[in-house]
């Protein structure tokens, strides 16, 4: 991955192709300093169940004032970037629309790309999708009958009736190009995981099997590279900065970008996850909150008896990861992400975590 003086591709660069990390990273600047550009995810990251996530208003607000443009990169196809925009903004965190990019407008991209200016597409999903699809000049036709260029399937809310799985099963059955805004299987929600529109794809894919050769719907979504070069034509970043809270798509999604990335310990992934984390989803940096992004981040070094950040040194002794040290807990993560990065083994972290009571 670049560092963090380093420059982004442009967006028909070849990208993914950096050694597997084996340490988070360091900056003397803080990383509102050090970049140009955030590219924030939304849910868990800026906000949880509608309200804003601890400390991030005012995070985001001084992280502004240093200079970083923010942008706000979201999976959901289903709301529209005006409505997210003004949800931001009821929260403290001002916004327009042009600040938000949602895997409906990619999606779209893709699609306008791959069929004539006007064409039909059968979309299945909510007014997001729609208007993202009528913005590129498509047009939204409600049925396999009605001859569409495209379906594409975009996340439609709990009440999206059956019968529109049924139109987009037919039209794929029928030979229809087939496209996803992403394949995120679950959701979040104020009750529990609810099902994504990974899980309204996996329906069709069902419903599709016995056609010869297997369809499969181009996805644009994270980690996939549509969504990080939308992002990067819609806000001009030359030294972008991934901030998420998910490794499989925030995290993946900058690793396959080749840009580097802040993983915030406020919504999906804990320090377990993170310590166990593949190579494509290890992040450039880690912090507690969004604060990160307004102090610089310490080094990692490595020392014959293990790895050491700050007042923290983690080595991999037998089947397990030891934490010796103190200081701040945080610090003590980032040396013991070093030792189980770097050691192929599957090693237990629990008393180290215990340790710093993560």
């Amino acid at each position: 991955m670049r560092s963090a003086s380093g420059t982004s591709p442009t967006p028909d660069e070849p990208v993914g192709d950096a050694p597997p990390r084996t340490r988070t990273g360091a900056s003397e600047r803080p990383l509102a300093e050090a970049y140009d550009t955030a590219l924030l995810d939304l849910d868990g990251v800026v906000y949880a169940g509608g309200e804003a996530v601890p400390h991030a208003v005012r995070a985001l607000e001084g992280a502004r004032g240093r200079g970083l443009g923010l942008a706000y990169v979201t999976n959901n196809a289903a709301r529209t970037p005006r409505t997210v925009a003004a949800h931001l903004t009821e929260l403290g965190v001002p916004a327009e629309p042009e600040d938000v990019i949602t895997s409906a407008q990619a999606v779209a991209r893709l699609i306008a790309e791959d069929v004539p200016p006007g064409a039909p597409v059968l979309a299945i999903g909510a007014e997001g999708l729609r208007v993202a699809l009528e913005e590129r000049g498509l047009r939204v036709v409600e049925s396999a009958d009605d001859g569409p260029a495209a379906v594409v399937q975009g996340y439609g809310g709990p009440g999206m009736p059956w019968e529109r799985l049924m139109e987009a099963a037919v039209a794929v059955q029928r030979g229809v190009r087939w496209y996803a805004s992403n394949t995120d299987l679950t959701i979040p929600s104020g009750r529990g995981i609810a099902p994504g529109n990974g899980a309204a794809v996996e329906v069709v894919r069902i419903a599709t099997r016995a056609v010869r050769p297997a369809p499969e719907p181009r996805v644009a979504g994270k980690p996939l590279p549509p969504m990080h070069r939308e992002s990067i034509l819609r806000t001009g970043a030359r030294r972008p900065l991934v901030v998420g809270d998910r490794l499989d798509t925030d995290i993946e999604g900058a690793y396959a970008g080749g840009v580097d990335s802040l993983l915030v310990l406020t919504g999906v992934t804990d320090a377990a996850q993170l310590l166990a984390a593949g190579p494509e989803c290890r992040p450039t940096f880690v912090a507690r909150d969004l604060r990160g992004l307004l102090v610089p981040h310490p080094e990692v070094r490595a020392l014959a008896e293990g790895f050491v950040c700050e007042g923290w040194t983690a080595t991999a002794t037998g089947s397990e990861l030891e934490l010796n040290g103190s200081g701040d807990p945080l610090d003590g993560l980032r040396a013991l992400c070093a030792a189980a990065w770097t050691d192929p083994r599957a090693l237990d972290p629990g008393k180290a975590l215990a340790r710093l009571g993560l």
